[in-house]
């Protein structure tokens, strides 16, 4: 039936129940797609077997060599042989570079040129779902990271600069991809450890917070569900998420601690939760009636009064039995029923 990859996303962000649980993955690695669909790219890999497709928009990319390119955002980064490349520098260290800085501009020729296409092909049928940023990842990149961190002990009035001028970006960036009919925004700003946030919650709460609220509410007012990643332990911060108004929250990091039954219990009624099949050991080097069981005890515990999307426990990257994620999707299929 047309439409119903879309209707099931729309019921989970809903906390309603289409005829089952969906799936999607923020990044699937392309030896994954080639074990499982021969041939075909990410996009045909997701119209058989996902839910969801993941779109960027588009940016031009120089070549520096080396495995390194710079984007238009002045970010360098340097390939890593899976689908993220690595930020190591970026083009503001200081106040005099941040005030001669201009964004990439959001109305340039072809910069949603992906998000069409992908609507266009296969908008009727799967939730088509915009990679944004909200306030870390951006901001974090401007300068190597470690001199970042310093810079906001040291220097907050320009964090807080480039924050605000990073956030106004995305949201007219945001205006443009919802005149074309995006409904859904993922934000993959990773903001935790394993141990904990990368700065304390009460400077997060008194920097950050207030440029959260704003780029979340300026989703929101434009229409979008707003899909919140980040890895790491996110306790500390999850009620300011919420409060930001998130519509979803993943990935519930095992490896970090979080708990998928605990975020049920205490976030199932505020959010819809992803995840939360472990992408590190069971994907990876489980049998598959390992990764079976794992993925029969994640429906068991996300799809009671809806509100859950079955997935990995963040992506499916290049180390990840094919055979097993194939399983995972398999009993998505028939025990993700409602």
């Amino acid at each position: 039936m047309s439409g119903i990859s879309k209707e099931r996303v729309l019921a989970a962000l809903n906390h309603d129940h289409a005829d089952r649980v969906p799936t999607f993955e923020w990044l699937i690695d392309k030896k994954i797609i080639e074990a499982l669909y021969p041939g075909a790219d990410y996009f045909e890999f997701c119209s058989k077997f996902q839910d969801g497709i993941i779109v960027d928009i588009n940016y031009d990319h120089e070549d520096l060599g080396g495995g390194r390119t710079k984007n238009e955002w002045g970010i360098i980064q340097e390939a890593t042989g899976e689908a993220h490349a690595y930020p190591i520098d970026g083009p503001i260290h200081n106040r005099e570079e941040f005030e001669a800085y201009t964004p990439p501009a959001p109305n340039k020729e072809g910069r949603y040129q992906q998000l069409e296409d992908t609507l266009a092909k296969f908008g009727d049928d799967k939730a088509v779902i915009l990679h944004l940023n909200d306030i870390w990842s951006l901001p974090s990149r401007m300068m190597p990271f470690e001199e970042y961190i310093m810079m906001v002990l040291d220097d907050p009035d320009l964090i807080l600069d480039i924050l605000k001028m990073t956030v106004d970006a995305q949201i007219k960036l945001a205006e443009g991809a919802a005149k074309r009919g995006c409904q859904f925004v993922f934000t993959g700003d990773d903001v935790a450890y394993n141990s904990g946030p990368m700065i304390s919650p009460a400077m997060f709460r008194e920097m950050f917070f207030p440029e959260l609220k704003r780029i979340f509410g300026a989703y929101k007012d434009l229409g979008f569900y707003i899909l919140k990643h980040s890895d790491g332990n996110m306790m500390s911060l999850m009620d300011m998420y919420v409060e930001a108004q998130i519509d979803l929250f993943d990935p519930i990091d095992p490896l970090a601690g979080m708990d998928i039954a605990y975020m049920k219990e205490h976030y199932g009624k505020k959010i819809a939760l992803k995840g939360n099949v472990n992408c590190a050991t069971t994907l990876v080097s489980g049998t598959i009636e390992e990764t079976i069981a794992e993925t029969k005890k994640c429906l068991e515990i996300g799809m009671p009064g809806g509100g859950y999307v079955c997935s990995s426990s963040n992506s499916i990257h290049s180390s990840i039995n094919p055979a097993n994620f194939k399983a995972m999707l398999d009993t998505i299929e028939v025990f993700g029923t409602y």
